[in-house]
């Protein structure tokens, strides 16, 4: 979701694709195609009752009650002193616990409003409207430490910084002004003014005002690295003009602009569609460029539509294939290893929209026939998009079947599979990708759908996340992957630190990992290879060094119960999984080493602690071939 530290450098080879450009010569040409005065919208007037109770079904008494619990709500201020923690711990949510809360009312409020339609909740969302209204800023300390032209964490008046947060905000307060706007001026006609003038100075003015926020991807960030970012604001931005701008001119300008900004993601995307920031930044990332390209689909009638491009439907259906089952994903770079049945929704209607089989099966599946819950974001599209196609995915019947072998040429992911329901996944790739861990080689291990050998995944965000410090974080450093310590040096990070060689084939995954070492390691070559069995996976580590100075250190990372007392052998029991790493007893020793795990973020996946097992050669050697082998009991 948030962004590393980003410079003005060519980090990939990007392919000028400029898909949304294709679709429409210019500015003038995108006016005569747009749908104005909010006639693009699928959803009741505020005044349509029976529509309303239509869209709503079940849900309408939820919405209500749970708007209920907002009625008495106080205010939260969010103190300069909440901001300023930033910059003196590191501490992020002290003021986003606030200023969510708050946000998190005025949605509930609108959404139950908008199933009653008695104006019951009217003078609360007013009261919430104001109060944010009144703020310097709406966007988060850590983004304006990062973004503002102070980089400080306190907003200054005038600064009007463009995020993630903002941005939501901004979009939620523009579905208000667009249902509600003539209801709040039976409270007061000056909140509704001042609402509308708030949006236009913080979102639509400011939009249209910079080009120098690094994911917009424009001036001199064009052609660098881009993440979910960019579809994400880009999607707010939109939507903002979409319910606001009845000016054509001014409406083409900002759908525009945010197409050539989209266009830079999808340049800089591998053309795999494997997504780098992992599975729990596919609803952030592909997710969000689904939401955007709905929202240009609506705007355009139609008009501009590139869901039959391979590549996005590539990118939607990389969530998919990165589900284990049970709730367990592959979780490479910041992502956690739970998920996958998150929003089923919207992999539905992603999946409609590009036509994937795979996806509607996935998601009606997963789903069971349930109806669908109410959610409970700021993201009032995605809640309204919920409502409107529950009875077409609720309506389906369809088996999901999950593909044996998946590979992404360009991002190097590898995901093997048996019959025995054994599931590798594994990858190359480089150590400077979006939310990177320094992880080239590594992999994670899943039977019977329970993970085995893990990626701890990350903690929670602080100031040093995103920061010159963020490998001095255990969880991103190579050492607590499942990989060597060669020479007694572990990976580098950096985007010249990278795979070489990576081979795929159904059953087995090689790639050659000695680039991602810095030179003190002094390694000419090491094939870290994978090959999958009935019930089985050989590990092998075939390795030349210009010179040998400390013995080697494999490292695999698990969780459960830990034996290495037998020489040759470590035992696990994970979640009453028994299973067995050997290794050649006469070239490893092996240790365990207990990792407590305070932070919740990691200990409500893991629990208390998890484990590195090491395998330390006996002795220093130049070159040979290690091997490892992972059974079952």
């Amino acid at each position: 979701m948030y962004i590393l530290i980003v410079t003005a450098l060519q980090l990939q080879a990007v392919e000028q694709r400029n898909l949304l450009q294709k679709q429409c010569a210019d500015v003038n040409q995108l006016k005569s195609l747009l749908v104005m005065d909010q006639k693009w919208v699928p959803y009741p007037a505020y005044a349509d009752r029976a529509g309303w109770d239509k869209l709503l079904g079940g849900l309408k008494d939820e919405y209500i009650r749970n708007g209920e619990r907002y009625l008495d709500y106080e205010w939260k201020v969010v103190k300069a002193t909440d901001y300023v923690e930033y910059e003196r711990s590191g501490n992020r949510t002290i003021m986003e616990g606030p200023y969510g809360s708050n946000n998190a009312a005025i949605a509930a409020l609108l959404m139950a409003e908008l199933a009653e339609g008695m104006g019951r909740f009217v003078e609360q969302i007013a009261n919430g409207v104001f109060h944010t209204c009144e703020m310097t800023s709406w966007s988060l300390s850590a983004h304006l430490a990062s973004l503002s032209p102070s980089h400080r964490s306190l907003g200054e008046k005038g600064d009007n910084t463009l995020e993630l947060t903002q941005g939501e905000v901004s979009q939620l307060f523009s579905w208000i002004y667009y249902f509600l706007h003539a209801e709040i001026d039976k409270v007061q006609p000056e909140i509704t003014k001042r609402l509308r003038s708030e949006l236009q100075y913080r979102e639509l003015d400011a939009y249209m005002d910079r080009e120098d926020l690094w994911w917009m991807g424009l001036g001199e960030y064009k052609g660098t690295q881009l993440n979910n970012w960019n579809p994400w604001c880009n999607n707010n931005a939109i939507l903002s003009f979409m319910l606001l701008e009845n000016d054509p001119d001014k409406l083409a300008e900002g759908v525009w602009k945010s197409m050539v900004s989209v266009d830079q993601y999808l340049n800089y995307v591998q053309g795999d569609g494997g997504i780098e920031e992992g599975p729990s930044y596919w609803w952030h990332a592909p997710g969000k460029l689904y939401d955007y390209l709905h929202a240009l689909y609506m705007i355009t009638d139609g008009k501009i539509n590139i869901f039959n491009e391979p590549l996005v439907k590539w990118m939607g259906e990389y969530i998919v294939r990165s589900y284990v089952g049970d709730g367990w994903v592959v979780n490479f770079a910041d992502a956690s290893a739970k998920g996958g049945r998150d929003a089923l929704d919207l992999i539905y209607r992603y999946g409609v929209a590009v036509g994937s089989d795979l996806m509607q099966s996935y998601a009606v599946d997963l789903n069971q026939g349930k109806p669908m819950p109410m959610t409970f974001g700021t993201d009032v599209s995605r809640s309204l998009e919920r409502l409107r196609f529950a009875p077409q995915m609720l309506s389906q019947q369809l088996s999901y079947k999950a593909p044996a072998y998946t590979w992404y040429p360009e991002t190097q992911f590898c995901y093997l599979t048996n019959k025995n329901d054994w599931f590798v996944a594994s990858k190359g790739g480089y150590n400077g990708e979006s939310h990177n861990h320094n992880d080239v080689g590594s992999f994670n291990l899943y039977i019977d759908k329970l993970p085995v050998f893990i990626d701890a995944g990350v903690g929670t965000y602080t100031r040093q996340t995103f920061s010159s410090e963020r490998y001095d974080i255990w969880t991103m450093q190579s050492r607590y992957h499942n990989l060597p310590v060669i020479n007694g040096v572990a990976q580098s990070d950096g985007h010249g630190f990278r795979a070489r060689d990576a081979k795929a084939v159904p059953g087995s995954f090689s790639v050659d990992i000695a680039g991602a070492y810095k030179p003190e390691a002094k390694v000419e070559k090491w094939v870290r290879a994978y090959k999958l069995g009935a019930s089985s996976l050989k590990i092998t580590d075939t390795f030349k060094l210009s010179e040998a100075v400390a013995p080697a250190e494999i490292n695999f990372m698990t969780w459960g119960k830990v034996d290495v007392a037998k020489a040759g052998v470590v035992s696990l029991d994970v979640q009453g999984q028994k299973v067995q790493l050997k290794y050649d007893a006469g070239v490893f020793e092996a240790h365990v080493e207990t990792i407590p795990l305070p932070d919740t973020r990691l200990s409500r996946v893991w629990g208390p602690e998890i484990y590195r097992i090491t395998l330390k050669a006996r002795k220093a050697a130049t070159n040979g071939s290690y091997t490892y082998t992972v059974t079952k009991l």
